[in-house]
C-alpha cells in the first residue's frame, strides 16, 4: 500500500485513506473484485481512481450521467490525472481524440456511460485496462428506484475481461438489491466491503403538509438563506410552481425536469453546481451523481415512493461532512396518490407487491414516534442507538390512544359501503364525522348514517391526521382509480374492539435545530477575525479561478481546505504542501497565487 498511499499523498493532498477505502484499494491494486456500499461523501471515486493510477493501464469508469463525468474529468484535470469520457456530447473530432489516446496509454481513467459499452467494446479490447469501475451499480436491480436496463448488459465485462479487477459501488443497497448486484454483475468472488450507512451531519425532519410551500419557504428562509438546496417534487407542474413561487419571494430557484428542453436544463444544473445559493426544485430525475459537496438541505414536497429513493435523494445533502437538513412535507393526499399509482401502473401484481411494501416502509419512516435515523438505518440493516439528531429526538412527540376515532372512521368507511352502495375517498368520510351537510352528503343522504356528525372532537387536520395513520399502519387502504378507502383485516380487529390503536399527535412544530446544524456555520463563525478575512479573500480569488476555468468552485478547493489556509496561513510552498486537498498538480497551479493572497491579508 505503500504507493498507495503516496498516490494519495501525491495526487490529492490527503494525508491518510479513511475507513474502508485502505482495504478496498488494497484488494483492487492485488487484481481482486470488490463490491462496495458507502454512503455519499463517503469517497468512493478515490477506490477506483487511485488504483487507475497505481495498476498499468487505463481504468475504465462506467457512469450512468453524463453530467457526473464532465464534473469528475474537470475534477481529475486539476490534480494533474490524465482523463476523458465518451459520451453522446462529444463531436466526432473530439470524440477520435479520445479514442486515440485511449489506445496509445495516454489516459488513467476513461469514463463512459452504460448505453456506450456495446458499441465500445472493440475499441476496449485494443487497448489496456486497469480496471473497471461500475458506479451507481444499485442502477442494475430491476426493483430499484434507479433501474437502468442498460446496466444489465455489464456482466459481459467479467466474460471478455476475466483478468481485469472490477468493483461495483454505490450510496445504497438493500440486502435484496445487494443480492442483485451480485448476481447480475457475475461478482460472486468479489470482496464485500459495507460501510456504515450513517449520515450523522444529516438531521433528518418530516413535517405535516399543511401550505406546504409556505412551510418550504419559512424553512428555508429561517434556517438556510443563502444556502445551495434541491426541492423534489413529484410532477413537472408542481417543479415549474415551486421553482416561480420560491423566485417571487426572493429565492433563487430554477426548474429541471425532463420535460424541459436540453439546454435548459444543461443550463440550470450548470448555474447550480457552479453558484453559491441556487436552489434546484426538481423531479427525481436530478441528482443522482451530482457531486457538489456544499448542498445544505435537500427537501420534499412529496412523499418519495421508497425508502431507499429517499434515503438516496437526501443524501445529496452535506457531502462535505458539514451539518445539512432533510426536510420533508407529507400528508393523506400523498399516501392516496401513490397507492393509486401503484395501482395503474405496468408491472404484474409482484412487481406492484413490491412497490407497495416500498411505500409501506416510508410511511412507517414518516409516522414513526421513535428515531427516524435508528429506523432508516435499521432498513439496510443496520442497528445504531437513537441519534439525538432527528426532529424525534429532538422533539419527542407524543401520543394518544385513537382507537376509538379508528372505528368511527373505519366504521364510517363500512356504512358507506354497505347502506350506500359504493365507497369514498377520505374527503367524503370526514364530512360524514364533522356533520357537514354538503351537496355530495345531501344527495347521497350521507346525513342518514348512525355516524353523522359524530366526530366533533376533532377537526379536519386532525381527521386527515387519523386517516393518514391509518393507512401507513394498514388498518385501511386507498384502492382503485379514484382512491377510494377501504377496511382490512387489520381494521376489522379494530372495530370488533380486539386491537388498540395508537396514535402520534400532529403539532404545529416550533423550527427545529440542534447543535449539530447551528455548527452549519460554527467552523466559519469560530474563525478569529483576521482568519476570517483570509478566508472570504481565498474564496474571492477561488470564485475568480472557478469562472475564468468554466468549473465548479469546490473543483478548485473545496471550503474545508480554505479554512485550514485561513487558519494555517503558510508562508512558503513547503508549508502549503502540508495542507489537506493541496497535491501536487494544484500546488504547481495555484501555490504562487494563494500565498499571494495570504501575504496580501493581515
Amino acid at each position: 500500500m505503500t504507493h498507495a498511499l503516496d498516490l494519495l499523498q501525491r495526487v490529492w493532498g490527503y494525508p491518510n485513506f479513511r475507513g474502508d477505502q485502505h482495504a478496498i484499494v488494497d484488494q483492487v491494486i492485488g487484481g481482486g473484485d470488490a463490491v462496495v456500499l458507502m454512503p455519499t461523501g463517503g469517497g468512493k471515486s478515490l477506490c477506483y481512481q487511485v488504483p487507475a493510477l497505481a495498476r498499468p493501464g487505463t481504468g475504465v469508469v462506467i457512469s450512468p450521467l453524463i453530467a457526473l463525468m464532465h464534473d469528475q474529468v474537470d475534477a481529475l484535470d486539476q490534480l494533474g490525472v490524465r482523463a476523458a469520457y465518451l459520451n453522446s456530447t462529444l463531436d466526432p473530432e473530439r470524440r477520435r481524440e479520445v479514442e486515440q489516446a485511449y489506445l496509445a496509454g495516454e489516459l488513467d481513467l476513461l469514463y463512459l456511460a452504460p448505453e456506450r459499452l456495446q458499441a465500445t467494446v472493440p475499441l476496449l479490447q485494443r487497448g489496456k485496462i486497469a480496471l473497471f469501475a461500475i458506479d451507481e451499480a444499485h442502477c442494475v436491480s430491476q426493483w430499484g428506484h434507479d433501474f437502468r436496463p442498460d446496466y444489465l448488459q455489464l456482466g459481459v465485462l467479467g466474460e471478455l475481461w476475466p483478468e481485469v479487477p472490477r468493483i461495483a459501488l454505490t450510496a445504497t443497497a438493500t440486502l435484496q438489491t445487494r443480492s442483485e448486484i451480485v448476481e447480475r454483475l457475475g461478482l460472486h468472488d468479489a470482496a464485500r466491503f459495507v460501510s456504515s450507512f450513517d449520515r450523522p451531519n444529516i438531521q433528518y425532519r418530516i413535517v405535516p403538509k399543511d401550505r406546504a410551500r409556505d412551510a418550504l419557504l419559512k424553512f428555508i428562509k429561517q434556517e438556510h438563506a443563502g444556502d445551495a438546496g434541491i426541492v423534489y417534487c413529484l410532477s413537472r407542474k408542481s417543479v415549474e410552481q415551486t421553482a416561480e413561487y420560491l423566485r417571487d419571494r426572493g429565492i433563487e430557484a430554477l426548474p429541471y425536469h425532463a420535460g424541459l428542453p436540453a439546454e435548459v436544463r444543461a443550463a440550470n444544473q450548470s448555474r447550480f453546481l457552479r453558484e453559491d445559493s441556487i436552489v434546484m426544485c426538481a423531479t427525481i430525475a436530478f441528482g443522482m451523481g451530482i457531486d457538489k459537496p456544499d448542498v445544505r438541505f435537500v427537501a420534499h414536497l412529496d412523499l418519495p415512493k421508497s425508502v431507499e429513493g429517499y434515503y438516496q435523494e437526501t443524501g445529496r445533502a452535506g457531502r462535505d461532512g458539514e451539518p445539512s437538513t432533510a426536510w420533508l412535507a407529507y400528508g393523506l393526499q400523498d399516501v392516496v396518490q401513490l397507492s393509486r399509482m401503484i395501482d395503474q401502473g405496468e408491472g404484474d401484481e409482484f412487481h406492484k407487491r413490491q412497490q407497495r411494501l416500498h411505500l409501506d416502509a416510508m410511511l412507517a419512516l414518516c409516522e414513526t414516534a421513535g428515531c427516524r435515523r435508528q429506523m432508516l438505518l435499521a432498513y439496510f440493516g443496520e442497528e445504531s442507538a437513537p441519534c439525538g439528531n432527528c426532529d424525534n429526538c429532538i422533539q419527542p412527540p407524543e401520543t394518544w390512544d385513537g382507537t376509538v376515532p379508528a372505528q368511527k372512521l373505519l366504521s364510517t368507511i363500512v356504512r358507506l359501503d354497505r347502506e350506500r352502495g359504493r365507497s369514498y375517498g377520505a374527503g367524503a368520510v370526514i364530512d360524514v364525522l364533522l356533520g357537514k351537510r354538503t351537496d355530495r352528503v345531501v344527495q347521497g343522504r350521507h346525513d342518514e348514517l348512525t355516524t353523522f356528525g359524530i366526530g366533533n372532537e376533532l377537526d379536519e387536520a386532525g381527521w386527515r391526521s387519523v386517516a393518514r395513520q391509518l393507512l401507513a399502519q394498514r388498518f385501511m387502504e386507498s384502492v382503485g382509480e379514484y382512491g377510494v378507502l377501504a377496511v382490512t383485516a387489520l381494521g376489522a380487529e379494530v372495530l370488533a374492539g380486539r386491537a388498540p390503536v395508537t396514535l402520534r399527535k400532529d403539532l404545529e412544530r416550533r423550527a427545529v435545530r440542534s447543535t449539530r446544524r447551528a455548527a452549519t456555520a460554527a467552523a466559519v463563525d469560530e474563525l478569529q477575525p483576521d482568519q476570517l478575512a483570509r478566508f472570504e479573500q481565498l474564496r474571492e480569488w477561488r470564485r475568480e479561478m472557478a469562472k475564468a476555468q468554466g468549473v465548479p468552485a469546490y473543483v478548485v478547493f473545496n471550503d474545508s481546505t480554505l479554512r485550514e489556509l485561513a487558519v494555517e496561513r503558510p508562508s512558503t510552498l513547503g508549508e502549503l504542501a502540508g495542507i489537506s486537498g493541496v497535491g501536487r498538480s494544484k500546488l504547481e497551479h495555484y501555490g504562487d497565487e494563494v500565498l499571494e493572497v495570504l501575504a496580501g491579508v493581515g
